[in-house]
């Protein structure tokens, strides 16, 4: 017997099963987009917590280049390696000593990757589940069409 909520796969017809198999690679889809972009974040995030311990290890007033965006940089020099800036999302900026500064991107990192590892668990059995559905289909198909006679 089915449990609740489950759908008996093999009672559906070839359409029914196309749609539901279109619907569930899309999903496997947009998993996989999430999942890059997460791992994308991630890598920032790890980048963002390298940058603060070359930081704390330079002496004050050393010259350097500060980073306006990805590919614009101005001379600038560090006053205080004691405080930074942490972007905290939509244009948000608070003030983090230099320790809460690497606190917060270790707690960003672990968060991601948790959210990374769910992810990837959903999208295997998502995938599986297309996969099923698609063999199903094949022989759904192979069924409703005869094959030349031997």
């Amino acid at each position: 017997m089915a449990s609740p909520g489950r759908i008996e796969l093999d009672k559906l017809s070839v359409e029914q099963l196309k749609g539901l198999k279109e619907q569930t690679d899309l999903e496997v889809n947009l998993l996989q987009d999430s999942l890059t972009k997460i791992r994308t974040a991630a890598t920032r995030l790890e980048n963002a917590s390298a940058a603060l311990q070359d930081l704390s290890l330079r002496p004050h007033g050393k010259k350097m280049l500060v980073p306006l965006t990805a590919s614009l940089y101005v001379p600038g020099s560090l006053n205080d390696a004691e405080k930074v800036l942490v972007d905290v999302g939509t244009g948000y900026f608070i003030e983090k000593t230099m320790a809460q500064g690497k606190e917060y991107c270790e707690r960003k990192i672990n968060l991601l990757k948790s959210n990374f590892d769910e992810l990837v668990e959903l999208a295997t059995k998502k995938k599986a589940i297309a996969d099923e559905m698609g063999l199903l289909l094949q022989a759904k198909l192979r069924q409703a069409s005869p094959g030349p006679s031997s």
